[in-house]
């Protein structure tokens, strides 16, 4: 890779690390694992950043790598064998101001897990990345009606999930 480009690509990792990360936890990845597949989405896009940095939405083109890593992981066997820890199991240490905002991002890590596959992919994409809508039905390869009616029925659901409730003192 060119020198310019390189540092481009360096740059582009920098930006874009962070939003790769949560992006995928929120897709229902383990934070070591949205990490990993956070890696393996920006191993790819070195070794395509002629394609990606030429890309007419560079954030969609991405995105739309992420969720292709995140697919092919869960296809494996090793996905379908793992056994489920729950990681609030160890040793807590969290400070008590921390409480509250590690208790929001459960409630909603839950109430995300409680939608579909395809009404949660739309949630994280448009909300948690800041996608427009053109821009997520670019990443999941449909029309941006598709993605206004997978919205609102997410948000229905949302609206009424218990974890979410539980948080919010039972308001919706």
């Amino acid at each position: 890779m060119e020198p310019d480009a390189e540092a481009s690509y360096a740059e582009y990792v920098r930006h874009s690390w962070p939003s790769l990360v949560r992006a995928a936890v929120f897709l229902g990845a383990r934070p070591h694992e949205a990490e990993d597949l956070a890696q393996a989405t920006l191993v790819r896009c070195y070794t395509g950043w002629g394609r990606v940095s030429s890309a007419d939405n560079r954030d969609a083109y991405v995105y739309r790598m992420l969720l292709n890593c995140l697919r092919d992981v869960r296809r494996t066997r090793w996905w379908k064998d793992r056994q489920y820890d729950d990681p609030l199991d160890g040793p807590r240490t969290a400070q008590p101001d921390a409480a509250d905002r590690v208790a929001v991002a459960d409630a909603v890590h839950r109430a995300l897990g409680g939608l579909s596959k395809p009404n949660r992919e739309v949630v994280v994409l448009r909300y948690f990345v800041q996608l427009t809508e053109r821009q997520t039905a670019e990443v999941l390869g449909v029309p941006a009606g598709t993605v206004k009616s997978r919205l609102s029925r997410a948000l229905a659901h949302l609206a009424a999930d218990d974890h979410l409730l539980d948080v919010t003192g039972g308001t919706p």
